[in-house]
Protein backbone atom coordinates (compact mmCIF):
# COMPACT_ATOMS: atom_id res chain seq x y z
CA UNK A 1 0.00 0.00 0.00
CA UNK A 2 2.85 2.57 0.68
CA UNK A 3 4.98 1.30 -1.82
CA UNK A 4 1.54 2.58 -4.19
CA UNK A 5 1.13 6.08 -2.26
CA UNK A 6 5.29 6.18 -2.64
CA UNK A 7 4.90 5.81 -6.37
CA UNK A 8 1.49 7.96 -6.93
CA UNK A 9 3.29 11.09 -5.46
CA UNK A 10 6.53 9.81 -7.72
CA UNK A 11 4.17 9.91 -10.34
CA UNK A 12 2.86 13.36 -10.14
CA UNK A 13 6.06 15.00 -9.21
CA UNK A 14 8.49 13.60 -11.56
CA UNK A 15 6.71 11.60 -13.90
CA UNK A 16 9.35 9.93 -16.60
CA UNK A 17 11.00 8.55 -13.48
CA UNK A 18 7.92 7.09 -12.01
CA UNK A 19 7.73 5.48 -15.80
CA UNK A 20 11.15 4.47 -15.70
CA UNK A 21 10.07 2.46 -12.15
CA UNK A 22 7.45 1.04 -13.30
CA UNK A 23 9.35 -0.36 -17.00
CA UNK A 24 12.39 -1.60 -14.64
CA UNK A 25 10.83 -3.09 -10.92
CA UNK A 26 10.04 -6.71 -12.83
CA UNK A 27 13.87 -6.97 -14.61
CA UNK A 28 15.20 -5.47 -10.85
CA UNK A 29 12.78 -8.76 -9.45
CA UNK A 30 14.05 -11.25 -11.59
CA UNK A 31 18.09 -10.12 -11.37
CA UNK A 32 17.13 -10.64 -7.29
CA UNK A 33 15.45 -13.87 -7.55
CA UNK A 34 18.36 -16.05 -7.31
CA UNK A 35 19.45 -14.23 -4.22
CA UNK A 36 16.27 -14.82 -2.81
CA UNK A 37 16.53 -18.66 -3.56
CA UNK A 38 19.94 -18.99 -1.62
CA UNK A 39 19.00 -16.62 1.27
CA UNK A 40 15.70 -19.46 1.48
CA UNK A 41 18.63 -22.45 0.98
CA UNK A 42 21.00 -21.34 3.41
CA UNK A 43 17.99 -20.49 5.95
CA UNK A 44 16.86 -24.30 5.62
CA UNK A 45 20.21 -25.45 6.08
CA UNK A 46 20.95 -23.95 9.62
CA UNK A 47 17.33 -25.08 10.54
CA UNK A 48 18.09 -28.14 9.89
CA UNK A 49 21.41 -28.19 11.75
CA UNK A 50 19.93 -26.63 14.63
CA UNK A 51 17.29 -29.47 14.68
CA UNK A 52 19.85 -32.10 13.92
CA UNK A 53 22.01 -30.46 17.31
CA UNK A 54 19.14 -29.85 19.80
CA UNK A 55 18.08 -33.56 18.99
CA UNK A 56 20.33 -35.20 21.08
CA UNK A 57 19.00 -32.91 24.22
CA UNK A 58 14.99 -32.98 23.28
CA UNK A 59 15.52 -36.81 23.60
CA UNK A 60 17.36 -37.01 26.97
CA UNK A 61 14.61 -34.43 27.62
CA UNK A 62 11.77 -37.37 27.59
CA UNK A 63 8.48 -36.35 27.32
CA UNK A 64 6.36 -33.43 27.67
CA UNK A 65 3.22 -33.80 29.91
CA UNK A 66 0.58 -33.79 28.58
CA UNK A 67 -1.22 -30.28 28.32
CA UNK A 68 -4.79 -29.86 29.74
Amino acid sequence: MWTFILWLILLVVCWPLALLALVLYPLVWLLMLPFKLVGITVDAVFKFLHAVLMLPARVLKGPSAAKV
